[in-house]
Order: structure tokens, then sequence, then C-alpha cells
């Protein structure tokens, strides 16, 4: 190489030295989304997520990257996209559902997971205590599952005279098996009957849906499993051709038209998602940051869907209705 060559080589070099600075500069940690929903469904949980996020220096889009994966329902695909995010090496997961968070816990030991789930985290192995979760997961639990015995009582508040009471549940769900435990309990102890109808996708909603309108219960309680959240305007949609009264799980099926909803306010749940991203980001281990659980819980009725259905809504329920819908 000649001197003339040499000092061009070396000036080339130089040049590339602040570039390669400021890639190193520019690096931003990426977060991993994980979602047994859509997109569609989930954008107040976003927005809180988000909030969560800038309360502890991080914002999306500037200083984190977030990189989402919907399963849409269909809890099939979440394994596949797990293992891609751990291919892909991001920094923590985000977890929404507990069929993301056990994909989530099954493709990783040693990415930290950030979940929100409506079951009991350690009885579904996905961490060893409340207090001290080990391990590489930690987040929060809606306790969604257990509250299913407080909608039943609600529907009676509804419905005195009922006698038999429909619930539409996911069989694949790790929701269900809790849900369906209460609730049966629950019945048997007011001499309620029960009756399960299994509805794991769109096609099997529309079957449960046609068979309740040939049984006719006297009430429904739709369960709390993520897929419904999908599903959410197809099922109140349903629910009003078949004339029933029902109880959700969650305030997103009120706010499209549901009658009377009780459970966890979601939304809230992942400003603290992403304040723990961002603990964790900072250094903090899932191992020391405790499962988050909820200490207040919504009743949410809709009185415009009550008047269309020629619902009296009894004062008793309403005087205690966090949200009254209007």
């Amino acid at each position: 190489m000649n001197r003339r060559d040499f000092i061009t080589l070396l000036g080339g070099v130089a040049a590339a030295w602040p570039l390669a600075a400021s890639a190193q500069q520019t690096a931003v940690p990426v977060v991993g989304f994980l979602s047994a929903v859509s997109e569609a469904a989930t954008v107040k949980h976003q927005v809180q997520f988000r909030r969560g996020l800038r309360e502890t220096g991080f914002v999306p889009g500037q200083n984190v990257a977030v990189e989402y994966r919907w399963a849409e329902g269909q809890y099939d695909r979440l394994p596949g996209m797990a293992a891609d995010l751990v291919r892909r090496k991001v920094d923590v997961i985000v977890a929404q559902g507990p069929p993301a968070a056990l994909a989530a816990r099954t493709a990783t030991t040693t990415i930290p997971i950030v979940f929100a789930v409506g079951i009991d985290p350690v009885a579904a192995g996905l961490v060893e205590s409340f207090n001290r979760p080990g391990g590489n997961a930690t987040g929060s639990t809606l306790i969604s599952g257990p509250l299913g015995q407080k909608r039943l009582e609600i529907l009676r508040e509804l419905v005195p005279k009922a006698k038999v009471v429909a619930m539409v549940v996911n069989p694949f769900s790790p929701d269900a098996p809790p849900e369906i435990r209460d609730v049966q309990a629950t019945a048997r102890a007011n001499g309620l009957q029960l009756s399960l109808l299994n509805a794991s996708t769109a096609a099997e909603l529309d079957t449960a849906f046609t068979a309740l309108e040939t049984r006719r219960p006297d009430a429904l309680l739709v369960g709390g499993d993520p897929f419904y959240l999908v599903q959410a305007p197809k099922i109140i949609e349903r629910i009003d051709r078949a004339g029933l009264v029902a109880v959700h799980a969650f305030r997103e099926f009120t706010e499209v038209g549901g009658l009377v909803s009780y459970g966890t306010n979601i939304a809230n749940t992942y400003r603290q998602v992403g304040i723990y991203v961002g603990r964790i980001l900072k250094g903090a281990k899932p191992a020391d940051l405790p499962v988050l659980q909820p200490t207040t819980f919504e009743l949410v009725i809709n009185l415009k869907t009550a008047k269309a259905q020629g619902i009296d809504i009894p004062p008793s329920l309403h005087a205690r209705a966090d949200e009254v819908i209007e």
C-alpha cells in the first residue's frame, strides 16, 4: 500500500469513528410486548403502559423501543411469538394474559418477564411466591377468575327469579378451571342450575350463542378470558339478539354496550406493568419485585343498555356502582 492510499484509508476509518460512537450512544433497550389479544382491544391498556414507562424515564420511540406481537386470541400462536422475541434478545418481555405469560415463561428463564394475568401466578408456576417471585418473572394479577362467584351474585340481583344460568367459557384458557369451580360452588349453594358452553374460537362463539337462543337460560355469565375481549363487540351483539341479561368480567364490555361488568380496571394495571418494566431496565431484578394485586374492583353499569333491554337496575346495585354509563 503506498503512502497516499494509506492516508486515504486512515481518513476513512477516522470518519467512521463518530458514526460508530453515535450508533452506540443511540442504542436503546427493546421491550417485547407479547399479547394474547389484539391491538384494537387494548388501546387504553397501551396508553397506561406507556404512562408507566414515562414515569420511570422511558419514552417509546426515544429511549426505549417496543416490539409488539398480537395473538388475536389464537393462543397456539403464542409459543412461536415468544420464541421469536427470545431470538431477538429483547431486554424485557411483557406478557398480556395468562396464555402469553405461560408461553413466555416456557420460552426463557433468563430474560425478565413482566406479566398481567387473571390467574393465581403461584399456582400456575409463574412465580414462587407473591412477595418473593424468584426466577425471571413478576407482574400483576387481575384476580379475574375468583370474581366469578361475585358476578353470579350480581346476576341474582338482576334476575332474582333465575333458576338456570348459562356461562360461556374458553376450555383452553388457564383462567377457566378456577373460575368455573368457584361459580359452580356458588350456583349449588344458591340452588341454581349452571349450564356451561365452551367457546375458544369465533365460530364456536356463534355456535354457543345459537344454542343460547334455543335454550333460553334466565341469565348469562361471560367468562373472564382474554379471547373474549377480542370478540367483545360480537359477543354484545349476540347477547342483544338473544335478549339475555348478562354480566361480564371487564369494563371493556360495558363500554361497548354490555349491561354490567365487575372486575379489576385492567388499564390501571398496565401502568404498574410499565413502571415495573422501567425499573427492570434500570437494573431491578424480577425476583425482588413482588407480584402486585388489586385492592379495588369496579362495578360498571350501562343504563342505556338497561333501558334498551327493559331491565330495571335494583336501587341497591345502582348505589354500589363505581361508574354508570348513560
